[in-house]
């Protein structure tokens, strides 16, 4: 089984490489909890989405740590990626976003596979249940999102950006992605349409599980993306909205699969500290060895 993880933010609202900075016990980045957690429940590909300047280091890090069984494939996000037959002239700097990201991946993945960002923990039962659907599901187009609680996602520094979503039981049925999301006097508002939200909402947290199908679209949607030429100095194509649309366009499914795990995430700087707090108790209580590899 496959894990990928987008690793190629910029950090900014954190001011600095979050995904690089040492968090664990022994100066672990956060990634390595995941990758941890992945390879316990079955997993024996790992795909890390990066920028160029940090491949060859995090190949050499990541490589000195993992056991010899596992492959590894470190993979750079570049903006000149881009669909074969389209002339782009732009001074861009900024990378086309967490679809495009993904689509980094079609020439090393060609099963299903697990999406997760780099700069969040999401526990160990929620790679279980990812694993259970990829062993259980037989069909290419029946994805699958593992799906959190609104209250507990959100940061006491600032607000965030998640996929609000709508279920039918275990059927999702819409995902919309809110950038500013903040809880103000026990009230959880979306700042953008004065929206209040419900504690207990549905929301993603980019923890998918989807076949190699997806790569296909995802060059059809950036394609029609690039086409636009407001879309080609700031605007990026998220990985959400090429789920909704494949869904509405009845081209896949997507089952939602219970996390049933604690999740944190180091969005702003000052995340930090809990999540130093929360990975040393976790390892005190031998969730996880320390060190973390052998």
């Amino acid at each position: 089984m496959t894990l990928l993880l987008m690793a190629a933010g910029s950090g900014s609202r954190y001011g600095k490489l979050k995904q690089f900075d040492e968090l664990g016990p022994r100066g672990e980045f956060l990634m390595e909890f995941s990758i941890h957690d992945a390879l316990a429940c079955g997993f024996d590909h790992i795909v890390i989405i990066t920028k160029a300047a940090n491949q060859e280091f995090l190949k050499n890090y990541l490589s000195e740590r993992l056991p010899e069984s596992i492959k590894l494939d470190v993979l750079v996000q570049e903006i000149s990626d881009i669909p074969e037959g389209i002339e782009l002239h732009t001074e861009r700097e900024k990378p086309w976003g967490t679809a495009h990201a993904v689509w980094t991946a079609r020439n090393v993945i060609k099963s299903d596979f697990v999406i997760i960002n780099a700069d969040d923990f999401y526990g160990k039962p929620a790679f279980r249940g990812a694993a259970d659907f990829v062993t259980n599901n037989d069909a290419e187009n029946t994805y699958a999102l593992v799906g959190y609680r609104l209250k507990d996602t959100l940061s006491d520094h600032g607000s965030v950006s998640r996929g609000v979503c709508k279920a039918d039981g275990q059927n999702l049925i819409t995902i919309e992605e809110h950038t500013k999301i903040h809880e103000k006097d026990n009230v959880i508002i979306d700042e953008e349409s004065g929206r209040i939200l419900d504690p207990d909402t549905l929301v993603s947290m980019n923890f998918w599980v989807c076949s190699a199908s997806i790569f296909d679209y995802i060059e059809s949607y950036f394609k029609n993306f690039l086409n636009e030429p407001s879309n080609l100095e700031k605007n990026e194509i998220y990985l959400p909205f090429v789920a909704q649309e494949m869904m509405s366009n009845g081209l896949i499914n997507i089952k939602v699969v219970s996390a049933d795990s604690h999740w944190f995430g180091v969005t702003y700087y000052d995340d930090k500290v809990e999540a130093v707090k929360t990975l040393a108790k976790l390892t005190e209580k031998g969730d996880y060895p320390s060190p973390l590899w052998n």
